[in-house]
Formats: C-alpha cells, sequence, structure tokens
C-alpha cells in the first residue's frame, strides 16, 4: 500500500507522514525533500531561479517515480500536487495508492501559515494575516475539487499528531 497525505500547505502532511511512517515501520518519502534532493536547492530557490512550471514538471516526474516503487510506503504529497496537471488521476488510477485528505479550515490554516509565510515562496509576497487569509480562502475553494477525492479526509484542527496518525491507522484498517 501506499499512504498517500494530501492537503494544503500548513496542514502537517510532513509532521504526520514521520508519524505515520514510524508508527506503521514504512519507509518515508517527502515530495518536497525529494525534490530539494534531486535538484540540490530548496524548493524556494526552485521556485525562485526556474519558476513553477519547471517545479511543477519535476513534482509530476517525481510523483511517477514514487507510484512505481515495488514497496509499501508513506508519501508526503506537496499542497498543490494533486491539484496540477493529470497528478490526481496518476494517483487515483494506481490500484495500491490510499491518499488521505488533512483537512484543515481557511482560519485554522492562516494562522498557522502566517507564522512562516516567509519559508513559503508561494505565500512570502503577503504583507498582512488578511491577504493571507483571501490567499487560503480562495486556494481551499480552488483546490477542494481535488483535495475531496481522497479516500480518506481526516479534521486535523485541534489535534495532536499521534492522534491523527491513530485515526488514520484506524480508517485503513
Amino acid at each position: 500500500m501506499k499512504i498517500i497525505l494530501s492537503g494544503y500547505m500548513g496542514s502537517g502532511k510532513t509532521l504526520i507522514a514521520e508519524h505515520l511512517s514510524r508508527n506503521l515501520q514504512l519507509p518515508l518519502i517527502d515530495l518536497d525533500n525529494q525534490i530539494s534532493l534531486i535538484e540540490e536547492h530548496t524548493i524556494a530557490d526552485i521556485f525562485q531561479t526556474k519558476g513553477e512550471l519547471y517545479f511543477r514538471r519535476l513534482e509530476t516526474r517525481v510523483l511517477e517515480d514514487v507510484l512505481e516503487e515495488p514497496i509499501s510506503l508513506v508519501f508526503a504529497l506537496g499542497g498543490g500536487t494533486p491539484c496540477y496537471g493529470a497528478n490526481l488521476d496518476l494517483i487515483k488510477s494506481h490500484p495500491e495508492a490510499k491518499m488521505i485528505y488533512l483537512k484543515g479550515s481557511v482560519e485554522f490554516l492562516t494562522d498557522r501559515l502566517f507564522k512562516e509565510k516567509d519559508k513559503r515562496p508561494v505565500i512570502n509576497h503577503l504583507e498582512s494575516k488578511e491577504d493571507l487569509d483571501d490567499f487560503v480562502r480562495k486556494h481551499l475553494f480552488e483546490r477542494g475539487y481535488y483535495y475531496h477525492q481522497s479516500d480518506l479526509t481526516i479534521d486535523i484542527e485541534g489535534k495532536k499528531p499521534e492522534t491523527i496518525v491513530d485515526e488514520i491507522v484506524e480508517l485503513l484498517k
């Protein structure tokens, strides 16, 4: 089985994937980390020097490679991964893939992201919390179609990572 975590940026995909990987004793691949390793640059540097389109093409290539791995694993996507090109179709057509949406409200995600917006190339230009709220609200509306095609949805608000992982493990049984 390939357990694929999706959700908006700031939803905790990487952190939950780390906990889930340990809990299930499965290898972990974080898409953004994998891309950074391949390119030998941070995601922010890739966006700045090569652009988002280059990043999205690379993202699809890495997604295809991971789905072809002949092992069970935990895979954390980037926030926009299922929303670009044929990525969602790639995931949904893979017989061993289980996509899990880590769902948070606009307010919850905005609060989380505002504290770290300077580290996130997609939102580092936003000046105020209100601008970020509008940005997140618009993106969640646009991406909802893709996220809601996940096999499972987990509400993440007010929960510790261990609780979220326990819910995922229980739902996968």
